[in-house]
Order: structure tokens, then sequence, then C-alpha cells
């Protein structure tokens, strides 16, 4: 109080305090013994509304007054957080490769990526395209096209790619692998893959994977057209049978087929196989009824079939009549089928004959550069734009990274090991090893790593069950009331009782140094057991459990069975602990 009356005496701190601020003790009437003095009073705070309605109500309020604006003086320096502007992300562009007689943008107007990031179509043909792709830097797009007249050069990153165009073909010389090449280079995902595409330039390697599904189904739901293949025109001596189909190297739109009639004129063909310089392949002529294609996109299945009015025996040349038929299961299975080769096709089709005897023969399978046919081009084209978007949507996740679209090559399988080798650890399907608790028996290591075939490492104890480990049969390791197993020895089942009269008793074993030469030389004639799955702990455990038997005594074969169905209740109950 002193204290204080000495600072409210100092003219400097009193100058400090509040205008129209009286203390008590500068008051002539000022009592600090009155019980009624405004002092007293200042011991009982008053509330916060009050202390801000009357500023010099008392000292505490001019302090906490203070301590308010001390408080608010740091938060003044921050200006509070205005509204967050929304991140405006870059659109996606997509490379539409076809040719200028379809406008893709229409199909993907309005469109957008997760439903927030806008699409941006460039469209193109391969002969229009050029690039260069980078390990970090990814695929440089330069194309150079004609629209209306005038030339547009322009060059950007694409981030997706819509195939719609054949990479190759012989009868036009148009070559395009490099591109596709140089686009996989880059890592851009693709519909369909540019794995499939590049795979799809080759007619017969294509062929290779329709035998596959053939030899996978069987001829009666898979039913393909016999085909050989030449890989150039020397081994093209005569046909089976005629007449034949000749198909020269890579082309589409019925390009390089000829059907020849006898042996003359399949002889004159092989000399235009010789000049051409190319594989070709030979398929028996069917005489057909009418063509079926079965095509898929995405989810969206379609069947037609095409009968050909003009006569010619290629149903796509000419005039034809095209209707679209049902969709069956078998045609289903067909293009299912297909559509799983090349690590999966989105958009695919599959070509057929359907004779005049009523049978069904597969000649072809189409990727995504197939030509759109029907009454339904339309919606085949904008089917085509929305299996773009959902892919879009599932490999350009923003901050997400582009998977290959090649599967993974598959783990490679350890090799089986053969009987007479012994296993380092617990065969499958059996518990892994657990580590002791803390301040427990450690389970028994051999010191030596087993050798192949080794019969002491295979050996089962003389009883025929599988032994359990050294720490069960020790009385220094094993307190009756916490047994301790190594999960390694795996334990035994209750049907695995043993038939000899020798029980398994907690006396201390002898060491294994301490066998005789004879026992080592039985032990040695025994043959090898018929179960490998032995690790090193049963390999110790069987010798230790022999060296055991040869020196305990045989007791009644009923104490035998209590003694064994007790270690075994442990050892289950060890196991199967935590």
């Amino acid at each position: 109080m002193n204290f204080l009356r000495r600072r409210l005496s100092d003219s400097s701190f009193v100058a400090n305090l509040p205008n129209g601020y009286m203390t008590d003790l500068q008051r002539p009437d000022s009592s600090t013994s009155s019980p009624a003095s405004p002092a007293m009073e200042r011991r009982h705070p008053q509330p916060l509304a009050a202390s801000f309605s009357s500023p010099g109500s008392s000292l505490f309020s001019s302090f906490s007054s203070a301590m308010k604006q001390t408080s608010q003086a740091p938060s003044g320096l921050m200006e509070p957080p205005g509204p967050s502007t929304p991140v405006v992300q870059r659109p996606r562009i997509l490379l539409v490769i076809d040719d200028a007689h379809t406008d893709w943008a229409k199909y993907f107007h309005g469109k957008k990526v997760n439903g927030e990031i806008e699409i941006r179509v460039e469209q193109a043909e391969f002969s229009e395209l050029n690039l260069a792709a980078y390990v970090t830097g990814g695929c440089m797009v330069d194309m150079q096209v004609m629209r209306n007249g005038t030339k547009v050069v322009r060059s950007f990153k694409p981030d997706f790619i819509l195939v719609r165009q054949h990479a190759y073909s012989m009868a036009l010389g148009e070559d395009y692998r490099s591109l596709v090449i140089g686009l996989q280079y880059g890592g851009l995902p693709a519909v369909n893959s540019l794995y499939s595409v590049y795979n799809f330039c080759s007619k017969p390697w294509v062929f290779s994977q329709l035998i596959k599904i053939f030899h996978s189904l069987g001829p009666e739901k898979f039913p393909l057209v016999e085909q050989t293949f030449f890989p150039n025109h020397k081994p093209m001596l005569t046909a089976p049978h005629f007449p034949v189909v000749v198909k020269l190297g890579h082309a589409h739109a019925g390009m390089g087929k000829i059907k020849v009639e006898n042996q003359h004129d399949y002889q004159d063909v092989t000399s235009m196989v010789a000049m051409a310089k190319t594989y070709a392949t030979t398929e028996a002529f069917i005489d057909s009824k009418y063509d079926i294609r079965i095509q898929k996109i995405g989810s969206n299945y379609k069947a037609y079939m095409r009968t050909s009015i003009s006569g010619n025996w290629k149903a796509n040349t000419g005039s034809a009549m095209l209707e679209q038929v049902a969709m069956t299961e078998r045609y289903r299975l067909w293009v299912d089928s297909c559509s799983e080769m090349f690590g999966g096709l989105d958009i695919c089709a599959v070509k057929a004959v359907h004779s005049k005897d009523g049978r069904d023969y597969i000649i072809e399978v189409m990727d995504s550069s197939m030509p759109l046919i029907g009454e339904h081009v339309e919606e085949d084209k904008q089917l085509m734009a929305d299996l773009v978007i959902s892919k879009m949507s599932q490999l350009l996740m923003p901050g997400g990274t582009v998977p290959s679209p090649l599967r993974p090559w598959a783990p490679q399988t350890k090799p089986a090991k053969s009987p007479g080798q012994a296993q380092l650890g617990p065969p499958l399907g059996q518990p892994q090893p657990r580590p002791p608790t803390q301040g427990g028996p450690r389970p028994a290591q051999s010191p030596q790593p087993p050798r192949s075939g080794s019969p002491s490492q295979q050996r089962l104890s003389p009883q025929g069950q599988q032994p359990l480990s050294p720490q069960s049969g020790s009385p220094q390791q094993r307190s009756p009331g916490s047994p301790q197993l190594s999960r390694a020895s795996g334990g035994s089942s209750p049907n695995q009782a043993p038939k000899s009269s020798a029980p398994l008793t907690s006396q201390p074993r002898p060491p294994v140094q301490g066998r005789s030469a004879s026992q080592q030389g039985e032990e040695a004639k025994k043959p090898a057991s018929p179960h490998p799955h032995l690790n090193k702990s049963q390999s110790l455990t069987n010798s230790l459990s022999t060296s055991d038997t040869s020196q305990r005594g045989t007791p009644s074969e009923d104490e035998a069975k209590a003694e064994t169905i007790r270690n075994l209740r442990k050892s289950f109950a060890s196991l199967f602990s935590d």
C-alpha cells in the first residue's frame, strides 16, 4: 500500500492517467478504513459492459482498455483475407487425327474435363503433323493445315489424342508409324492406345491375335477363317484348293485383295507378290450371303448386316444394302474377346462373313480408325467424344500422373522346389514366424544353413509326427504357465498323434554332440521324409528328438498319449495367442 502511495505521489505517473480520473488516495475525503469507500469497491471488478460504459470508474478499466488496444495492434497490421479467387486451370488440348470431313470440335463443344476444365480441340491428318518428343518435356507437335484456303501453322503440346486415321497403308504409300512412335515416346494417352495403333499397322500381326482367341475359345464359339501366311513369294508354290483369296501386304478398303480361280492365275499372282517385295496371305474363298459387322464403342454395341447388290464378291465394294440387326450373345462374345488384345481396345469392330451354307467366318478386326456406317453415324461420333472425355477425366486429373497404356509386366514366379530341396521359411499358407515376447526364449536356429537333399534335414521324429521346437521340451526355457513354441515348426494337428510309446517329458535333453557314432550311423540310414517343407528349426528339432528318444524310458501307451495331447494343446495355444 505504501508503494502505491509513493507511485501516486509521482507527478509523471499521475499525468499519464486518463482525463477526469481521480484516485481515491488523492481525494480529500478518501478513507482506506471505511468499508464503503470506492477503494473497497475496486476490489470487486465490475462487469465488462460496465467498464466500457464508464471509462473512469476504476483503475482496472484503464488497464483493460490499454491491454485491449495492445492486443489489437498486431492484428491491425494484417489486413483481413479477402475472398479467394478461383484458380483458372489451363484448357486441356485434345489432338484429333482425322480428315477434314468431320468437324470434331462441335462434338466437344461445351464439354469439360471433370466438369471444370475446358477442352481445346486441334484436328489434323497424319500428313499435316510433325513433332519432337522429349524425356521430360513431353511432346511438341507442329501442325500445318489448310483452313478455308488459308494455311494455318501452329505448335502445341497435346494432352490427349483421338486416332481416327490409319497410320500405315501400303496401297496409298502412307507410313506414319514414326509419328506414332514419337507420340508414344512423349507418353501421351490416346483412344485407342498408341501401343495398339502401332500393332494394327500389320494385318497378319493382328490376325495372330485372332488365332490366340480361336485356340482359347474354340471353333464353335470363335469361327475364324483358315488363313496361310507367306513372308515372301518363294514358298507360294500352290494353294490347297481353289478358288482362293490372296491378300498382298497391308491395305484397307478392299485394296490388295485378289480372287484366284486356278493354279495358272495363282502363279501369276505369285509373280506380283515378288514384285511388291512384301508378305502375303491366302485364305479360302467363301461364297457369302452377306457380311456381318459388330462394333463396340466404349460400352455401346451395334451389329450390321451388309448385302452386296452389284454382285461383287467384295461386299464393301460397289453397291450394297445395309441394315442393323439384333445384337446376340454370340456377336457380343466376338467383339468382347477382340477388345482385349494389345492391352485393351476402347473402339473396335469385328468383320465376319455369313456363307450361303449358313456358317459364319471371322475374317478381320478393326481399331478406332474404322469407318462409321449406318444411320447412327452422328450418335457413334458423339459416343466417341463422350468416351474421350471420360478417359481424359480419368487420366488427366489435376496433379495426377498419366499411366502407361501398356499393361504392367506380370510378376515373376519363383521356380518350384524339387522334393529333395529343403525350404528355408515356412511353407505357403502357414503363419509367419512371430518374434518372441520380451524376456521369453528365442527360437532355436541351426548354426549352418540347410543343404539341399540332406536326409538329416528332412527327417521326422521317430513318433511319425511333425516335431515341436526345442523350447517345448526344455525346463530352463519354458515355464508351465507360459508355453512358448516357435512358429517356424508349424505345430502338429490332433490327427497326427504319435504311435510310439515314448512320451514328450520335460527332462533336460543331452547335447547333440553327445550322440554316439552308432546312433549317427543309424540316422544316416533312415530314408528322407516325403515332406519337403521343413525349416531350420524343424531340422534341429528332429536331431534333438532322435537323440532324446534313444535315452528315455518307455512308459505305458496311455501316458504317452496323454502327454502328447497336453503338448499339442500348449502348442496350439502359443500359435494362436497374441
